[in-house]
């Protein structure tokens, strides 16, 4: 079954207080009103899954977690998204994200804060204040990161998902910009076929023998690791400004990122727009590494 690239798609509209007041979650106010704004305009969404399996909007009375409550330090957080492992994303209103759910063998929240402090020196990620993990009971663990929020909203956010044709080119541009600025020599992290195939066997996936032959290396650069839409962020003047999410961040044929970020074009705005993306990275299609780096994807 296809895998649509993961995150910040919205699945359903959020139930807000009759009174449309801030909803008090275990001691921590989460603040629905703003909740609200952020998703005015989202009447119809899917759900999709990624790294972190199915995602959804997280409900303003979703419980928040004691580390949660201790890492806001007093200020107000809204639930933002919860994802199919049972990990939250919470933004507080002093401008910062607080994830925290159970260690995931496929990219983990260390993994993204080592990531994210490298690629900071370079491009416009979130930077990274803590991270850690707690060990729970019956050997269970959860860890968490907290880091600053961008300037920018989601490429899905409801005005950009009204305005695809900008979005779309956005996010385009982004990535490219984004593959020109982090230096391929320089970086630690591998985001290859083979170690990409190793990573799912580590999980029990058996990958399809056909894609134990990938086509020859256009451009290596350094991949997003989950470029899809959502995951650009874009400003008021409808260029993009940043990027999230980079747990899976590391070096790779370009097509790997570009075959996820277009494919993800249909899933946010429906079929048409995967061309406009890769005609505002700057580059031809390339039907056979398009075809691949999607079927890997979806069997990884």
């Amino acid at each position: 079954m296809p895998r649509p690239p993961s995150l910040q798609v919205f699945a359903e509209r959020p139930r807000l207080s009759p009174s449309g007041r801030a909803v008090r979650v275990d001691g921590v106010v989460a603040s629905a009103p703003a909740l609200s704004a952020n998703l005015a305009g989202v009447a119809d969404a899917t759900e999709h899954c990624g790294q972190t399996g199915r995602m959804s909007l997280a409900a303003p009375d979703t419980a928040v977690p004691p580390r949660v409550h201790a890492l806001a330090r007093g200020a107000a957080v809204t639930p933002v998204w919860v994802n199919g492992l049972g990990g939250l994303t919470f933004r507080t209103d002093d401008g910062r994200f607080i994830k925290w759910g159970p260690l995931n063998a496929e990219s983990s929240m260390a993994d993204e804060a080592a990531r994210l402090a490298w690629a900071s020196g370079y491009a416009a990620v979130p930077r990274v204040l803590e991270h850690g993990v707690d060990a729970g009971a019956g050997g269970r663990s959860h860890e968490w990161l907290v880091t600053v929020a961008l300037p920018g909203e989601s490429a899905v956010a409801p005005r950009w998902i009204a305005e695809p044709a900008v979005a779309v080119r956005a996010v385009g541009e982004g990535l490219r910009a984004l593959h020109d600025a982090l230096p391929v020599d320089e970086c630690p992290f591998e985001w290859s076929v083979s170690s990409r195939i190793a990573n799912a066997a580590g999980r029990g996936i058996h990958v399809p023998s056909r894609l134990l032959d990938a086509p020859p290396i256009d451009r290596l650069v350094v991949c997003h690791g989950d470029a899809c839409c959502p995951n650009t962020l874009i400003g008021d003047d409808g260029r993009w400004s940043g990027h999230v999410d980079l747990g899976a961040l590391g070096v790779g044929d370009r097509w790997a990122d570009i075959a996820v970020a277009s494919m993800s074009t249909e899933w946010n705005y429906g079929p048409g727009w995967d061309e406009a993306l890769i005609e505002a990275y700057g580059i031809a299609p390339d039907r056979e590494r398009l075809a691949y780096y999607r079927e890997l994807w979806n069997e990884t």
